[in-house]
C-alpha cells in the first residue's frame, strides 16, 4: 500500500468553514474565526529503533497500533520507562517517514498522580533524536522546538510539538512511567496529486514522488522552504517549490497568499527577504503563474508593484552594462563570498527578469515600463562577466540567453554530480535539457537527489554532496563505531551539523523537471489553452503521467520504438489545444 494511499484511508473530516461553525459558538466568536487549510492525519509508529539496556519493559508495543484512546480496562501492556541510578529511561521510535507535526503521548489507566516529566527529542534523523541540546553536532531548537521536557498527564495524553521530524525520543527522566501509545500528527493542506508521473526507471518515479511530498509538507498556512528550521517564505526559495506545486497540484492558494505576503512587507524600493535576486525570483514566478493559469484579475493586482520593483531593478545597470546590484548578493550557498561566481549569476538574473518584466507589462498594457526593461536587458547584454567555472552561475548564463548552453555544457557536466546545491541543481538540470543532453540531466537526478534515498531519506535536503556519503552511515540507524554521521558531521554555511534540514522545498526541482521536460509539457499560451508536448526520454523505455491545467489534466504516454522513436499517446481536456507535438508521430487521441 503507498504511504498516499495509507493516508487517504485515515483521512479526517476537513475543519468546517468560518461561516459553518456550530451554533453553539457565540455569533462574535464566529464571526472573527478563520477555516485553517491544514489537515491532521494520525500515523502510528513503523519500529522502535533503539532503547536504555536498562529500565525499559515491552517497548515493542509502542510500534503496535492501539485504540488511540486511554481505556479504564485493557489487556494492552503499556511500555514502561524506569529510569535507574538517576539514569533515564529511554526509547526511540521511527515514523517511517519524515512528517510536519507533533507527536501525541497516550497514558494509560493508573492511580490519582501528579504528572510525571519526561523529555521529548525530535529528529530528522536517528543522530538527531539521540542528541543533546547545546554543543552536540550544532543540535538547536532554532524555529521550532525539538527538545523539551513535558508534563505527561495520568489517564489522558499529551500533544507535543510542532516540528519537522521522523523520530522522536521518549526519556524518563525522575520516576517511572508507562506509556499505552505513540501517534505522529502529521500536519500538512490537503491538495490532491492531480499530477503524475511513471516510467520505466523506478528510482526516477521515486524521486518524483519524494520531491512532491517534500514540497506539501512546506506548504502550511504560508509555503515555507522548511519544516524544521527555517518555517519562513523565502521568495527565491519559493520558485523551485511553485514550478513543482505547478505540476503536481495545479493551482493552489498557498502560493499567491506567500507572494503578496512577502509583497505586502517589502516596500519595491528595497529586497524581497534582505536579497536581491529573491525580488527578482518573485518577478519570475509571476510570469510562471501567469502562463499556468492565466488569472488576469491576479496580475492586475501586482500591475503598480511590478511597475515600480522593475524600474528600481532597472537603475542598477551602469554604462557598461554590469549589473551593481545591492543588498546581500547571493545565489546559492555553494557559491556564497565566490563574487565572480555571484556576478555572473545576478548578471543572468537581472537579463531574465528584465525580459518577464517587459513580457508582463505589455500583458498589463503599461508599454512604457516594457520598454525600459527590454533596453535594460539589451544593456545587460552587452557585458560578458568573466566566467568563474561554477556550475550555478554558468547555468543561469545559459538560461538567460547570455551564452550559448553549448559553451557552458563543459562546466554543467565536469566532475558529474559535483559542484550542485539541492536548490540551484535545478538551474543545472534546465541548462542541461537547454543544451540538449536530458540523458546527463536524468544521469545527476539518479546520482545526486538519488543519493539522498540511497542513505534514507524520505524527503529531500537543504543541502547534499555526494562526497559526504563516503564511509557514512544511513541517517535512519545508529552512528556505527568507524562510520561518520551523514546528518551531524556535515554541511556548511548556515546548516552546519544536526541543525541541517532535510526537508527543504526548493530541493524539489526534479519533479518539476522531469514533467516539463521527459513528459514534456510546456503552456504556450496563460491558462494552458495552448500547450506544446516534446517529450525528451533521455535513455528510458517509456513515461507517462499526468499535469495539470485549468481545464482539468492533461494525460500522456510515451513509448519509444524499435527504430528509437517516440509514439505518444495525448489526451487533453476540453479547452486545450495541443499546439505541437514532437514525438514521430504524435497523436490525440479523444478524452
Amino acid at each position: 500500500m503507498t504511504f498516499r494511499l495509507l493516508l487517504g484511508l485515515i483521512l479526517p473530516a476537513l475543519p468546517l468553514p468560518a461561516q459553518d461553525l456550530p451554533p453553539g459558538i457565540p455569533a462574535a466568536v464566529r464571526a472573527s474565526a478563520e477555516p485553517s487549510p491544514i489537515r491532521t492525519w494520525s500515523l502510528p509508529p513503523t519500529r522502535v529503533v533503539w532503547h536504555s539496556e536498562q529500565g525499559v519493559s515491552n517497548a515493542g508495543v509502542l510500534a503496535t497500533p492501539g485504540p488511540g484512546q486511554t481505556l479504564m480496562r485493557t489487556e494492552r501492556k503499556p511500555c514502561v520507562l524506569t529510569p535507574t541510578d538517576g539514569q533515564p529511561a529511554g526509547v526511540l521510535l521511527d515514523l517511517g517517514v519524515e512528517i510536519h507535526g507533533c507527536v501525541r503521548i497516550i497514558m494509560p489507566n493508573g492511580k490519582n498522580r501528579p504528572t510525571v516529566r519526561a523529555r521529548v527529542r525530535f529528529g530528522e534523523s536517528v543522530s538527531e533524536a539521540m542528541s543533546e541540546l547545546r554543543g552536540e553536532k550544532n543540535a538547536r531548537n532554532d524555529h521550532a522546538a525539538r527538545d523539551q521536557v513535558v508534563e505527561l498527564p495520568w489517564c489522558g495524553s499529551k500533544v507535543v510539538g510542532p516540528s519537522g521530524f521522523r523520530f522522536v525520543r521518549i526519556d524518563a527522566i525522575d520516576e517511572p512511567f508507562g506509556i499505552s501509545e505513540v501517534r505522529g500528527l502529521l500536519q500538512m493542506r490537503d491538495a490532491p496529486w492531480v499530477g503524475s508521473f511513471r516510467c520505466s526507471d523506478e528510482r526516477l518515479e521515486r524521486i518524483w514522488n519524494t520531491g512532491a511530498y517534500t514540497v506539501q509538507l512546506n506548504m502550511q498556512e504560508f509555503l515555507w522552504d522548511g519544516i524544521k528550521r527555517d518555517r519562513l517564505v523565502w521568495t527565491g526559495d519559493m520558485h523551485p517549490e511553485v514550478s513543482t506545486i505547478h505540476a503536481v497540484f495545479g493551482f493552489n492558494e498557498v502560493v499567491p497568499d506567500s507572494l503578496d505576503l512577502v509583497r505586502a512587507n517589502t516596500p519595491p524600493t528595497s529586497w524581497m527577504n534582505g536579497i536581491s535576486s529573491y525580488s527578482m525570483w518573485w518577478v519570475l514566478i509571476q510570469e510562471d503563474c501567469w502562463r499556468h493559469h492565466g488569472d488576469r484579475a491576479y496580475l492586475e493586482e501586482q500591475k503598480d508593484y511590478l511597475r515600480a520593483l522593475l524600474r528600481h531593478l532597472a537603475g542598477f545597470v551602469d554604462d557598461n552594462g554590469r549589473e551593481t546590484l545591492d543588498g546581500f548578493r547571493f545565489l546559492d550557498w555553494p557559491t556564497a563570498g565566490n563574487e565572480a561566481a555571484v556576478h555572473e549569476g545576478l548578471q543572468a538574473m537581472l537579463a531574465m527578469t528584465m525580459e518577464s518584466g517587459a513580457r508582463l507589462m505589455d500583458t498589463l498594457g503599461d508599454g512604457e515600463t516594457a520598454t525600459l526593461c527590454r533596453d535594460t536587458a539589451a544593456r545587460l547584454r552587452r557585458h560578458q562577466p568573466a566566467a568563474s567555472g561554477r556550475k550555478s552561475p554558468a547555468a543561469l548564463l545559459a538560461l538567460a540567453g547570455l551564452r550559448p548552453p553549448s559553451e557552458v555544457a563543459a562546466v554543467l557536466k565536469r566532475d558529474g554530480p559535483s559542484d550542485l546545491s539541492t536548490f540551484y541543481g535545478y538551474y543545472v538540470l534546465e541548462a542541461l535539457a537547454k543544451s540538449g543532453d536530458h540523458a546527463t540531466a536524468l544521469d545527476f537526478i539518479r546520482r545526486y537527489w538519488g543519493g539522498m534515498l540511497d542513505f534514507g531519506a524520505t524527503t529531500f535536503w537543504e543541502g547534499f554532496d555526494l562526497e559526504w556519503t563516503k564511509n557514512a552511515a544511513r541517517i535512519d540507524e545508529l552512528v556505527p563505531p568507524g562510520k561518520k554521521d551523514l546528518h551531524g558531521d556535515f554541511g556548511e554555511h548556515c546548516y552546519i551539523g544536526l541543525r541541517h534540514s532535510l526537508c527543504h522545498g526548493w530541493a524539489s526541482g526534479p519533479t518539476a523537471w522531469l514533467s516539463r521536460h521527459v513528459l514534456g509539457v510546456e503552456p504556450l499560451e496563460p491558462g494552458f489553452t495552448r500547450v506544446r508536448v516534446t517529450p525528451r526520454l533521455g535513455g528510458l523505455e517509456w513515461a507517462e503521467g499526468s499535469y495539470p491545467t485549468p481545464h482539468g489534466p492533461i494525460h500522456l504516454r510515451h513509448e519509444r520504438r524499435a527504430d528509437g522513436s517516440i509514439e505518444s499517446r495525448i489526451d487533453a481536456p476540453d479547452g486545450v489545444t495541443v499546439a505541437h507535438a514532437d514525438t514521430h508521430p504524435a497523436r490525440r487521441d479523444s478524452p
